[in-house]
């Protein structure tokens, strides 16, 4: 039989609906508000079904063993190293569970407010599907803070902390949805990038050298940081110029040639173009 929750060593904290309603009328956490948190170990026999869905959205962690997730009327296995996330008020039904054989260890957390829908969006999330993560510990961690924090109480300040915590949670997860996995061509080729700060890069040949069309590279970096190919060079060669400008005394000609740009002029252009001044103007400014 399933069970939601008892399972030996678990934690989990339940904020009163009545505070989660007050919560949703306050300025910070009409935004967002964690409703819900917990860890079940070795959660054999553990399911879940909501025939009408959930008000609130649901986040699940899997850090060990495995389990299931129907939605739309399929079922994905769920293994360690991945996410699942259903987003709330949609009335659409789902139903999770531990797998019989291995069953999961997972972290997990509700939420509610008006940010929530933005960051699924920004992480590109569809309703149960499986997240491939880049730093489970990085999330696990995180869920921690939350957990910890609402064990204490659930005073309209605690929510608030919590509230930043799931944030973070979700924008981590958003990033690490955008960051290529190791070994990909995007990755090769972001890499390639960064070691040639100081050098020119043609984009058929470093499709050439990641084995995709000229093409597909540039959709993959469109996708990723919202640029091409030679944009997202020019990024790492203006970041470099803004380190050195920061912290030696290379002239801002100097400074253009370490990242590879030999005309001053044009390295003076495209700095003016990325931060709004020219490189001068840039190292006068008072910073920290």
């Amino acid at each position: 039989m399933e069970r939601a929750t008892g399972f030996e060593n678990q934690r989990l904290v339940v904020v009163p609906r009545p505070l989660v309603r007050e919560a949703l009328t306050r300025p910070i956490t009409s935004h967002l508000v964690v409703t819900d948190a917990g860890v079940f170990p070795a959660a054999a026999d553990h399911g879940r079904h909501r025939p009408e869905g959930a008000d609130e959205t649901v986040i699940i962690v899997c850090v060990a063993g495995t389990g299931w997730v129907d939605t739309g009327g399929a079922r994905t296995a769920v293994g360690a190293g991945t996410a699942v996330v259903l987003p709330g008020g949609t009335g659409q039904a789902h139903a999770y569970g531990a797998s019989a054989d291995q069953p999961w260890t997972i972290w997990w957390c509700h939420v509610r407010g008006s940010d929530v829908a933005d960051l699924l969006e920004g992480a590109g999330v569809q309703s149960g599907q499986v997240i491939p993560l880049v730093a489970v510990d990085r999330l696990t961690g995180m869920l921690d803070e939350i957990i910890t924090a609402l064990e204490k109480d659930q005073s309209p300040a605690r929510l608030v902390a919590t509230a930043g915590m799931a944030w973070r949670l979700l924008a981590t997860l958003a990033a690490d949805r955008r960051l290529p996995d190791k070994g990909t061509p995007l990755q090769q080729a972001m890499n390639f990038l960064a070691d040639r700060v100081d050098g020119a890069v043609r984009v058929a040949d470093l499709a050439a050298l990641v084995g995709v069309s000229p093409s597909y590279l540039s959709r993959l970096f469109r996708q990723a940081t919202g640029g091409g190919v030679l944009a997202h060079h020019t990024a790492l060669k203006m970041a470099r110029a803004r380190l050195l400008l920061d912290t030696t005394d290379l002239t801002v000609a100097q400074v253009g040639r370490a990242v590879g740009l030999q005309d001053q002029f044009y390295f003076s252009r495209q700095f003016r173009r990325t931060h709004g001044v020219s490189p001068s103007a840039y190292r006068a400014e008072r910073k920290g």
